[in-house]
């Protein structure tokens, strides 16, 4: 595997971004597959807020990074929450295989699994998630429910390729895969209610200072399960099944302007024992990129969750 790192300096006063760098090495072969065995992956994580106080975990989607939940960890770590918030393997900080083939829905999840549990062992967690922290993130809920105390999905889910998703979803996968240019920081601009300023796009695209870093950001909506031979499928329904027993509390808190997931919380709500009779949130005004758009208030939502279920 041939394994790039974005140079430091591409992320040098980025603008509303003061927190330093944390990493953890993980297997390559974390799936368990045997695949590049012994070889390991830099991945790169945020921890801000006090060592000792209740974990927050932020993942993020596609094709962003870290620098998306800038909003939200003041707000938290000012009501005392420590904040973990990783870079997903391809994006931000973290490495990037180079190969689109690389990059799969299981590595993914076994990388994070590795990172967040195998090496920084959290537990106790209120996880937050979007977009692809959505598909991984509940994967691990799933999986390792006992590392979790609640749960708050926005803008997600949990595709199996047995219902047909939005048209601007299909949209989306068609041009990922089709478009010679990939504009990270212009496709995250046009996923917002709000017009980001012009340093803050070029934030977006500092991970990726030329198109060979981009392998990842390019074949992750492909690895969207749409149809049911998708190899994640088998995954995803077991998933599905577990968290159809997970009663540990659980909110939906959607914008009401993502063509991309809209209406997606109906499901989560319906199937999920802990989702029922929560105080469900719809963020007024936020794109896809919620975090961007209502980040403060997004927080804010998670403070009184925590608040209401402990």
């Amino acid at each position: 595997m041939d394994i790039l790192r974005t140079p430091d300096d591409q992320f040098t006063d980025l603008p509303g971004f003061p927190f330093a760098p944390h990493y953890v090495d993980v297997p390559v072969d974390a799936d368990g597959e045997g695949f590049d065995e012994g070889a390991t992956l830099r991945v790169h994580h945020l921890d801000e807020g006090p060592a000792d106080g209740p974990v927050v975990l932020l993942i993020h989607g596609e094709p962003t990074w870290s620098y998306l939940y800038r909003h939200m960890i003041p707000v938290l770590t000012a009501a005392g929450y420590r904040c973990v918030a990783p870079d997903l393997v391809g994006f931000g900080r973290s490495d990037k295989p180079a190969e689109q083939s690389d990059h799969t829905y299981a590595r993914q999840v076994a990388w994070m699994r590795a990172a967040l549990f195998d090496t920084l062992d959290l537990s106790n967690i209120t996880f937050f998630g979007q977009d692809w922290g959505s598909l991984i993130g509940l994967r691990l809920v799933a999986e390792h429910s006992d590392r979790f105390a609640r749960v708050v999905i926005g803008n997600g889910g949990l595709p199996t390729g047995d219902g047909k998703l939005s048209e601007a979803f299909m949209n989306w996968q068609h041009f990922a895969s089709t478009t010679e240019h990939f504009p990270v920081g212009a496709i995250i601009n046009g996923g917002c209610t709000t017009d980001l300023d012009a340093d803050v796009v070029a934030a977006y695209n500092a991970p990726f200072p030329e198109d060979r870093y981009k392998a990842a950001a390019r074949v992750y909506p492909s690895l969207v399960p749409v149809a049911e031979d998708n190899p994640a499928v088998p995954a995803n329904r077991a998933a599905w099944a577990a968290l159809g027993e997970f009663t540990k509390p659980f909110l939906t808190a959607f914008s009401d302007e993502d063509p991309i997931t809209k209406g997606g919380y109906r499901i989560l709500q319906s199937h999920i024992p802990g989702a029922q009779g929560q105080n469900h949130v719809t963020i007024e005004g936020g794109g896809h990129f919620l975090q961007e758009d209502r980040g403060p208030e997004i927080a804010q939502v998670i403070i009184d969750f925590v608040d209401a279920t402990s």
